[in-house]
């Protein structure tokens, strides 16, 4: 039904891209350091090792450290104006190199090659964004209870800020993280994820492209096990003074403990169960494929991505026809060819992890309707279980893989007694023609972000970011400065 998976010639692939994107030094101050110690990076598709990359440890953080603080003098002490110019410059160079780019991702990540050019897109959003809010960094007055005396408060950047960033958008999230620190005057030390540190290395070679001083971006690969110590030291050095991470609760709760000795500003977009909720006024067609990219989009693999899905029982059946006809159109091929809509899991435990929930939610009694088996050890069939129990493992944990997980409801109360059941509140769906009940479901919906008859909520415009164990403070939008400045108050006396 969905095809098979097809291996390219990654040697072919690696000859397509420039020279200078294609990294595996370690970036500390301009400098590229050939590490004596490596670790492998794979392409998750087949398993084949793409090259060895050096593996960074904690006295690299610390050199990286060290030339930040002589950094950040400089660079906040340029105009608004000016660093406007250069990050903008960043996002640029990003979109010109896009096939470049979006090659490096699918190469590390697996992701289908059609994701990885949109993620270009979505990661140099980031880069003109922030360059115009950097700018809009403004002193406020305040008026005074007293008459000799002005009240004056201005926001200035923090200092330098350390950046630990996941496997799944390698390019969007470091620009999320890093476009809006720059802007406001940050120095940068990236950690990107063991995974797909080549993305974030090519966008440190265009970092320095664009004139951001050398001194303020650094970029830190370091494999599975030299991360602890690497983000260790991050969270513990006391001249970083904010912290912004992307990944799971279980690594952001041990970030957040260590961070607080040096009672950093810290900043985690966690885990998610998204919601995906149809009541009976949907719109079932648009709903279906909406549910689709919110839950496929690469191969199930986002914080955002559509968890748990209730419909209401009078359109159920109905709507699962509907989907089923939609799941049928994802294919499987190669990565590397635009009609290919399926990817890989990122590597085997990630699999097993779907297979595992497939299994146990059958056994609680829930019906299979397309999918539920492994291709091989990284790829595994788009698959939709319906009538799943309220405690089966893929209602109450993340999958994050091509597991679609359905159950039934019968009342709005019921529902959203459901949907903010879980202790994480990250992104949340419905799908409804009521416009009163769009507005009652929107306001009690616990989570940080609501997508109403829309299954695509991203954009460098909103505020992404969730509420309970889904995370602390947000990205984007007109507040995504506001991680990486500290809010300071003048008074003016004896006038």
């Amino acid at each position: 039904m969905f095809g098979r998976p097809k291996f390219v010639n990654i040697a072919e692939k690696i000859s397509q891209i420039p020279k200078g994107l294609y990294r595996s030094e370690a970036l500390i101050a301009g400098s590229w350091k050939n590490l004596p110690q490596k670790f492998a990076v794979c392409h998750p598709n087949s398993g084949e090792v793409i090259i060895n990359v050096s593996d960074c440890q904690a006295e690299h953080v610390l050199e990286a450290v060290e030339a930040s603080k002589c950094g950040f003098e400089m660079w906040k002490a340029k105009t608004a104006k000016e660093r406007a110019a250069i990050v903008r410059k960043w996002g640029t160079l990003i979109d010109e190199n896009q096939e470049s780019l979006a090659t490096l991702i699918t190469l590390e990540g697996g992701k289908p090659i059609s994701e990885s050019r949109g993620e270009i897109s979505y990661a140099s959003s980031f880069c003109e964004w922030s360059a115009s809010q950097g700018r809009l960094l403004s002193s406020e007055s305040v008026p005074s209870p007293f008459p000799d005396k002005r009240i004056l408060t201005m926001k200035q950047a923090i200092g330098v800020v350390g950046m630990i960033t996941p496997w799944n958008f390698p390019a969007a999230m470091v620009t999320r993280k890093a476009a809006p620190a720059l802007a406001v005057g940050c120095p940068v030390i990236l950690k990107p994820s063991e995974d797909t540190p080549l993305t974030a290395l090519a966008l440190g070679e265009l970092a320095l492209q664009a004139g951001i001083p050398p001194e303020c971006f650094h970029v830190l690969p370091a494999s599975r096990e030299s991360t602890p110590s690497v983000g260790k030291t991050i969270c513990e050095h006391p001249e970083i003074r904010a912290i912004s991470f992307t990944g799971s609760t279980n690594v952001g709760e041990t970030l957040l403990q260590q961070s607080a000795s040096t009672v950093k500003k810290v900043s985690m977009e966690l885990g998610g169960l998204a919601p995906f909720i149809v009541f009976e006024s949907a719109d079932l067609a648009a709903a279906a494929k909406a549910l689709i990219a919110a839950k496929f989009r690469n191969t199930g693999q986002t914080c955002i991505a559509a968890n748990n899905v209730f419909v209401h029982h009078s359109v159920m059946n109905e709507f699962i026809e509907i989907f089923k006809v939609e799941i049928t159109r994802l294919k499987f091929g190669d990565v590397f060819d635009s009609s290919t809509t399926v990817g890989c899991l990122i590597n085997s435990r990630g699999a097993q992890k779907v297979q595992e929930q497939v299994r146990e939610a059958l056994e609680k009694g829930a019906r299979l309707h397309s999918g539920g088996s492994a291709i091989d050890e990284t790829h595994f069939e788009p698959t939709l279980l319906s009538d799943v129990a309220a405690d089966a493992s893929c209602f109450t944990s993340e999958t994050f893989g091509p597991l679609c997980a359905v159950r039934a409801f019968d009342s709005e109360e019921e529902v959203l007694a459901l949907a903010n059941a879980s202790q994480f509140g990250l992104a949340g769906y419905f799908f409804s023609t009521d416009h009163h009940q769009c507005f009652r479901v929107a306001e009690k919906l616990e989570v940080g972000m609501v997508g109403i008859n829309s299954g695509a909520i991203s954009c460098c415009e909103a505020p992404f970011g969730g509420v309970k164990k889904s995370g602390l403070g947000r990205e984007g939008g007109l507040v995504g400065t506001d991680e990486f400045t500290e809010l300071k108050y003048c008074c003016f006396g004896d006038l």
